[in-house]
């Protein structure tokens, strides 16, 4: 059985963004992804879009989702690093990543982001398949 996972940031526009689109490209045999922020946010970042699409994962079609968009009960609950606070998500693991937001710095920033959110994933997977999650 599939778990369901959620990557949850202020604005979901770009490390939230990118770690739903490696686990869907990379675990949907095991996980459902979704991700959301905590605030509106108009779009998603275009050099998030840009970096993901540079490395085989299509997020043009993504855009920023509030808590309220995703499932109400999680398997796994995992904040970015922006001390989002989610107590109305109820979830059977929670975790934070701590990934500084590239947004506002140079396309190498959002790469380095990619890179170490698509380790993170890969880790995430793992777990998940070793039943220790």
């Amino acid at each position: 059985m599939k778990k369901t996972v959620a990557f949850i940031c202020v604005h979901n526009s770009c490390r939230s963004q990118m770690a739903e689109g490696w686990a869907k490209k990379l675990g949907s045999d095991v996980l459902e992804a979704y991700s959301a922020g905590t605030e509106n946010y108009p779009e998603v970042k275009p050099l998030a879009v840009e970096v993901m699409e540079a490395a085989g994962v299509d997020m043009s079609s993504h855009k920023p989702k509030l808590l309220s968009d995703i499932p109400k009960e999680l398997d796994v609950l995992i904040t970015m690093g922006c001390n989002v606070d989610c107590p109305n998500v109820p979830s059977k693991h929670r975790e934070d990543w701590g990934l500084d937001d590239p947004s506002g710095g140079p396309i190498e920033d959002f790469r380095e982001t990619r890179n170490t959110i698509k380790e993170k994933v890969e880790e995430l997977i793992n777990r998940i398949e070793n039943n220790e999650l």
